[in-house]
């Protein structure tokens, strides 16, 4: 099985849109380990309306905690512990994309940060940044933090308007590869999605 890890600088950057858009080009599996919130559509209900696969594909989560807030919190809320054991990633015939919850240093117990989770599965990472200000700050310290771990770091895939100073500052200052940018796409669908991404990275990165 291959599998690949998407992350964020932060919530609310744009990685389940990304996510659901490299699930559909790799036409692999997606699996997010924790979903804090349940409220509205989840973020795998997401990336099935805009990857376009099947119920097979999307592999169900190992916790679906109520409070959409740090998945600590939201596990202390609902009188759940997580069990770091329990997110080992599972088995997949196809690509498997990994969606974390949050930021890459977005605690999952009171001492276990996603970024230790994803050292301890010695996979890839994909950091997803926003291109917003304040971008180069959160991305050099999500990569710092990645590779102080031992991440090996696939690059940064940008999500939002172009701002070339700032995508190339966090690729040179980041010795990362730049992966491409995803623009906003209006209206947002899984055709739009996919041609967008089509049109802004190569595969083969991802591979």
């Amino acid at each position: 099985m291959t599998a690949i890890v998407v992350t964020a600088t932060g919530t609310d950057i744009g990685k389940t849109v990304f996510a659901a858009a490299l699930t559909a080009a790799l036409d692999g599996c997606y699996w997010k380990p924790v979903q804090a919130g349940l409220d509205g559509v989840t973020d795998r209900e997401r990336v099935s309306d805009l990857s376009g696969l099947g119920e097979d594909r999307l592999l169900p989560e190992a916790y679906r905690l109520t409070t959409p807030c740090s998945p600590h919190r939201a596990a202390e809320i609902d009188g759940v512990t997580i069990d770091i054991d329990r997110l080992d990633p599972p088995a997949c015939h196809r690509p498997l994309v990994i969606e974390g919850a949050g930021g890459a240093l977005v605690p999952f117990d009171r001492r276990t940060t996603f970024a230790d989770i994803v050292a301890r599965w010695r996979l890839p990472v994909v950091l997803v940044a926003a291109t917003t200000l304040g971008t180069i700050s959160h991305s050099l310290a999500a990569i710092e933090a990645l590779r102080a771990r031992g991440v090996a770091m696939r690059g940064v895939a940008f999500v939002g308007d172009a701002n070339e100073d700032s995508e190339g500052t966090i690729a040179a200052m980041g010795e990362v590869k730049r992966l491409g940018r995803l623009p906003w796409i209006d209206p947002l669908d899984a055709a739009g999605l996919a041609a967008a991404f089509a049109g802004n990275f190569a595969v083969a990165d991802f591979r």
